[in-house]
């Protein structure tokens, strides 16, 4: 089996994970939380709360990753700590819901922006055929990306690094303008008790999975720690960093457009991103800046795309009635994990229920990562002479935070959101008897 020759910086390591946070979510979530919630200050302490949970999680991610450094991220660690069966539940989750439907929703996203520019895409292409233009160019970047990620590491890490740099320089030239331009709206930013209410209620609590699924991404580099350049020391600086990052473009977005445009215009809409610069710039520069929008998608399907495949791959290795998936390419890259991915991705573009698969997919990755989070204690019980080149700061507050927030979410979400929840269980169990199975099949 071929190895990968081509080693990820810590430049291409924080772009992958910038990448795969500032997409889908940031861009898209604000009309859902407005529904519910009309607390300027609750709703920017969503990101703040979202934002402190990604950074504890990178912490102990950080020290799990120099002290199991492999690629597959959960799928390894759980394996190691708990029980290979969780493990391949993990990836199993990873391969079918945590990237295959977030690449899928980037890519719609994409699409919705983009005829929001160009209304023909709404169009179906041929008369009774269940297939847009929007949904045809969502296809088409999925594959192009497939195509370059195929091909060459170098390559697909390069374009990686310009088109995730080209998206920070954007974000902060549009929050810029926002804060010059943008109108007060009637919308109190105070800390005054009916916020504090709002902060508690579950609508905080279920508003704050849109958030969690918005920084989903902070982990992504772990998945890729076989191919990095020397993880013990860069991969908890990869992680902190892009999580720093994308945390504070993230308050600064939303700030924006909620001084943009008002209430009523975003609550319920999916394009925020859009109506908020037409309130801004005006009809003609909005409809620029909703193409802009679209095109920064692509740097996140294509993270996406760069990294979950070695979550399969690692799987083949273990598992022999999966060994197929293990295969490398020439180029040492899991070329049958890519595709695999794609497939499942297509299936999600072409029956799409955005917000259903939104909360769906926050349900399931929350309830993995923590798992994993909770693995660090598991581990310094069971293993305290372990080498730990980089220990989680701040524990064990880091890691009981993390847990806190994240229980409290997951219990509002199958309370509010049962439907969403027991499909999420439903993939779970589904994912045990495919490993049951497997144990049980030998290839040939």
């Amino acid at each position: 089996m071929q190895a990968p020759s081509y080693k990820l910086d810590f430049r291409t390591g924080a772009a992958i994970v910038i990448a795969n946070m500032v997409g889908t979510g940031v861009f898209t979530s604000l009309g859902f939380q407005l529904l519910g919630m009309q607390s300027g200050f609750a709703l920017l302490l969503l990101w703040v709360v979202g934002g402190t949970i990604a950074l504890c999680g990178a912490v102990c991610y950080g020290e799990l990753a120099a002290a199991m450094p492999r690629s597959g991220g959960e799928y390894h660690y759980l394996s190691e700590i708990y029980h290979p069966a969780l493990g391949f539940l993990s990836g199993w989750v990873s391969a079918t819901v945590g990237f295959a439907a977030p690449t899928a929703l980037a890519s719609l996203a994409l699409a919705r922006y983009a005829q929001g520019v160009w209304p023909a895409l709404a169009a179906p292409l041929l008369p009774g055929l269940n297939l847009s233009g929007g949904s045809a160019l969502a296809v088409a970047v999925v594959l192009g990306l497939a195509l370059v990620h195929g091909r060459s590491a170098r390559a697909g890490s390069r374009l990686q690094v310009v088109i995730t740099t080209l998206k920070v320089v954007v974000l902060v030239a549009f929050i810029g303008a926002g804060l010059v331009l943008g109108q007060a709206q009637p919308l109190s930013f105070a800390p005054d008790a009916a916020a504090w209410r709002v902060v508690f209620s579950p609508t905080f609590a279920v508003s704050l999975v849109y958030v969690s699924y918005a920084y989903s991404g902070w982990n992504a580099a772990a998945y890729l720690t076989g191919e990095i350049a020397n993880p013990g020391r860069n991969l908890s600086r990869i992680l902190l960093t892009g999580t720093a990052v994308v945390l504070v473009l993230y308050v600064g977005l939303n700030f924006v457009f909620l001084r943009a445009a008002p209430v009523g215009v975003l609550r319920g809409q999916l394009e925020v991103g859009y109506l908020a610069a037409n309130w801004l710039f005006g009809p003609a520069l909005g409809r620029l800046t909703g193409g802009v929008i679209a095109a920064l998608l692509v740097s996140t399907i294509s993270a996406m795309i760069f990294a979950g495949p070695r979550i399969v791959q690692t799987m083949g290795e273990d598992l022999p009635a999966l060994s197929w998936l293990a295969h490398r390419s020439p180029a040492g890259l899991p070329v049958r994990a890519l595709l695999l991915q794609v497939a499942i991705t297509l299936v999600f573009i072409l029956k799409p229920d955005f917000e259903a698969v939104l909360v769906y997919a926050g349900f399931v990755l929350n309830l993995f990562t923590f798992l994993t989070v909770l693995g660090v204690f598991v581990l310094r019980w069971r293993q305290p002479a372990l080498p730990r080149p980089y220990r989680a700061w701040g524990y064990p507050l880091t890691p009981l935070l993390f847990l806190a927030l994240s229980a409290w979410t997951l219990a509002f979400i199958i309370k509010d959101k049962p439907h969403e929840s027991a499909y999420g269980l439903a993939t779970v169990a589904a994912g045990l008897l495919v490993y049951f199975a497997a144990r049980r099949v030998r290839p040939a």
